[in-house]
């Protein structure tokens, strides 16, 4: 790889408006960091994870409040491979990680139904205790603007809800503790970008469900990539769409929807309205 000041100067520079940028503007725009805040930023090992900790880095050399970040891996049950890949690359970047040993992927590999589902539920509370007993309020996730505008579809195609993957989020059950995705507007393909030109190479999710490509090929989040990138073709501005969708919501013109104070339904409006002429 390239020496770790080209890959810093990179990310200021060269991938400035991508990346740099972009962050700070999700940062601001969502209003994520406040100051004195202690935030975990969460590393999988992960090519999305390892740049959020140099783009965390950066920030604090040049932010213009104070705030603590702690880099933290949770270790699902990697194997000695993966682990020691997360290992180099924490060394080459110089990021100070700290790996906190669980035993998910050996439950997980048990269960019939839902085991990425129940793998994802499980690492997130061990992420909340893990950073609460770090001192810290919140913690920090890799998850991109490609990340978000899948997740809409997915809701829609395979849930038949719409909703978003939201930039923050309360902690239900860890109080005072808050989730943030600082690179809520960055693209999948800028960071891959930043990698290949630093030569960088980074682990996938490394559970069995995943070692296999045919899996992979066939699992739900690819098949929204490839229908995106494919409506791409048609119309360059599908995934900018996708994505101020969840911000111009009209609830007059949905047929029902639902808060934590109860549900609705267009007709309940509708036959007042009939009511009063």
């Amino acid at each position: 790889m390239r020496k770790i000041n080209e890959a810093e100067r990179s990310i200021v520079k060269t991938y400035r408006k991508e990346l740099w940028s972009a962050f700070v503007k999700g940062i601001c725009q969502f209003d994520m960091i406040q100051e004195n805040d202690c935030i975990a930023c969460c590393i999988s090992g992960g090519k999305d994870s390892m740049l959020m900790a140099k783009l965390f880095q950066q920030l604090k050399r040049h932010g213009k409040f104070k705030f603590d970040v702690k880099y933290l891996v949770m270790d699902p049950g990697y194997n000695e491979a993966n682990l020691e890949k997360i290992k180099e690359n924490a060394r080459k970047l110089e990021i100070p990680i700290e790996i906190h040993k669980t035993d998910i992927f050996q439950y997980v590999t048990t269960l019939d139904k839902n085991p990425c589902f129940i793998c994802a539920r499980m690492r997130r509370g061990h992420l909340y205790r893990i950073a609460k007993e770090n001192g810290c309020n919140k913690i920090a996730l890799g998850h991109h603007f490609d990340d978000a505008i899948e997740t809409i579809l997915m809701g829609m195609f395979y849930a038949g809800q719409y909703q978003t993957m939201m930039p923050k989020l309360h902690s239900d059950n860890y109080e005072g503790m808050e989730l943030i995705r600082p690179m809520y507007l960055i693209r999948e393909a800028d960071i891959v970008r930043w990698c290949k030109y630093n030569e960088l190479d980074f682990i996938r999710c490394a559970c069995k469900f995943t070692h296999d490509d045919e899996e992979e090929h066939f699992s739900k989040r690819k098949e929204i990539k490839d229908l995106i990138h494919q409506l791409h073709q048609v119309n360059p501005y599908v995934e900018k769409n996708i994505y101020k969708s969840s911000m111009n919501v009209n609830v007059s013109q949905v047929i029902s929807y639902f808060d934590d104070e109860g549900s609705y339904h267009f007709l309940d409006q509708y036959n007042k309205e009939n009511e009063h002429e």
